[in-house]
């Protein structure tokens, strides 16, 4: 059975190609189960699990994505999120080949985030700020540089010298880019705000948004993560990347529900529905919209299917 390394996995996609390939799956009938949570208590961890299968058609495939989540992991020097996926033939549960999850997650979480922005976000939007400088960051930039005229980048983190480092990175890419450390005075000013932390309190502010802002929100995956204040939920039209998900793990749509700041009828879409034409992304120019992403099994699948395309299934 061969396995698939980020190196492989990095040569194979490209942003265009995989939120076609995205779009084209949430369109898809895919059998996504929620994931499960597991709790590691000693070390504040969780193992989570990600099932997925196609239905009947020319090529059915199950995979399934293992996912460790180690926040300490940062003061060892190495990556606090890490896993494995693999995908089997969905006529024999055959394993067919394991792809490095890391690079998979990165890679399809980003391009989530550009797809739901084709819809939110506005068509001119120029300057995008990202709060966190953690790995999945540059590959936001880099999704959002596919769909929109991006002219600039501001970078955020808690500790500045990440976000001078990540800022100097994208430079290398010929990508304008610049660490910035007031917070408030970069969100007032950006049209897309893309939220990539491990935080349980609200960074972002709902009075710093501008008329026309998109929020992107994918760091939180647990009820007790919040990146954005109850202010941004109020000002925000709210779309998620599926219901299921969200309303069970997202923080910053369970916590608002749960107090009254937002009612479940309020999410006004999630990508099943935007993807199928279900449901109107932005209507306007001055409104603020909101996008929450825990992740889906949908989006690995997709990923995965593509890389084996692109590789000969070989």
């Amino acid at each position: 059975m061969r396995f698939i390394s980020a190196a492989e996995i990095d040569a194979a996609l490209s942003f265009p190609a995989l939120i076609d390939a995205i779009a084209d799956a949430f369109r898809a009938e895919i059998n996504v189960p929620v994931r499960h949570h597991h709790t590691i208590e000693h070390e504040g961890a969780t193992l989570l699990l990600m099932p997925a299968w196609t239905g009947s058609g020319k090529e059915n495939f199950l995979g399934t994505k293992i996912v460790t989540v180690f926040p300490r992991n940062a003061t060892r020097g190495i990556p606090s999120v890490t896993g494995t996926y693999l995908l089997m033939s969905g006529e024999t549960g055959e394993p067919l080949v394991v792809f490095e999850g890391r690079a998979l997650t990165l890679w399809r979480t980003a391009a989530a985030s550009a797809l739901a922005s084709k819809f939110l976000s506005r068509p001119d939007a120029s300057r995008l700020l990202i709060v966190g400088a953690g790995a999945l960051s540059a590959y936001l930039v880099r999704s959002h540089f596919t769909i929109r005229p991006i002219q600039e980048v501001l970078i955020w983190n808690r500790t500045f010298a990440r976000a001078e480092m990540l800022s100097a990175k994208l430079r290398k890419e010929k990508i304008e880019s610049r660490a910035v450390e007031d917070l408030e005075t970069a969100a007032r000013g950006a049209d897309i705000i893309s939220c990539a932390t491990l935080s349980f309190e609200p960074l972002l502010q709902g009075q710093w948004l501008k008329p026309g802002a998109h929020v992107d929100l994918v760091g939180g995956f647990k009820p007790t993560m919040r990146e954005v204040d109850d202010e941004t939920i109020r000002r925000s039209k709210v779309y998620v990347d599926t219901r299921g998900g969200a309303l069970k793990e997202a923080g910053d749509i369970v916590d608002p529900i749960r107090r009254g700041i937002l009612r479940e009828q309020d999410i006004r879409g999630d990508l099943f529905d935007l993807c199928r034409d279900r449901v109107k992304g932005r209507i306007s120019t001055d409104e603020i919209t909101l996008f929450k992403s825990v992740g889906s099994a949908i989006e690995d699948l997709a990923a995965a299917r593509l890389i084996w395309r692109k590789l000969g299934a070989s």
